[in-house]
């Protein structure tokens, strides 16, 4: 999960096992530590060889945007096949056609009141719940 809201984190997590997701979910609050993980130190993604992935992503984020991360995961060998679920306020029409061309899985635009983000997250979970993740590359 690359979030930098810790409050939107939390939510999320707690939504998301509520839902009976019990996968492991890693904390991201910036885009270069994402990466990282992704990509391992040398950047060549064969850190993830093996990994079934699923990247949940914010796309306003202190360092980078959420897009570059994108493009980044979805035209690398060991990543494209990863799914990446877009869950962000971003609702202008063009960021979202832009991420789906490059490849995103999904597009959710957070609702802005409490109950409404709770609600869809929980929804979202019980999507994870039932959705098959690839082994990458």
């Amino acid at each position: 999960m690359v979030e930098d809201d810790e409050g939107h984190a939390r939510l999320i997590e707690k939504n998301i096992r509520r839902a009976g997701v019990n996968n492991e979910i890693i904390p991201f609050t910036n885009g270069t530590e994402a990466l990282t993980y992704l990509f391992g130190a040398d950047g060549s993604g064969e850190a993830s060889a093996g990994r079934h992935l699923l990247i949940l992503l914010d796309l306003n984020l202190p360092d980078m945007t959420g897009v570059d991360i994108l493009e980044k995961v979805k035209s690398n060998v060991h990543t494209k096949r990863s799914p990446v679920v877009v869950l962000t306020t971003t609702d202008d029409t063009r960021e979202i056609q832009r991420c789906y061309d490059l490849g995103a899985n999904v597009y959710i635009t957070k609702p802005v009141n409490y109950e409404g983000f709770a609600n869809a997250i929980r929804q979202l979970g019980l999507f994870f719940s039932v959705m098959q993740v690839p082994e990458t590359a």
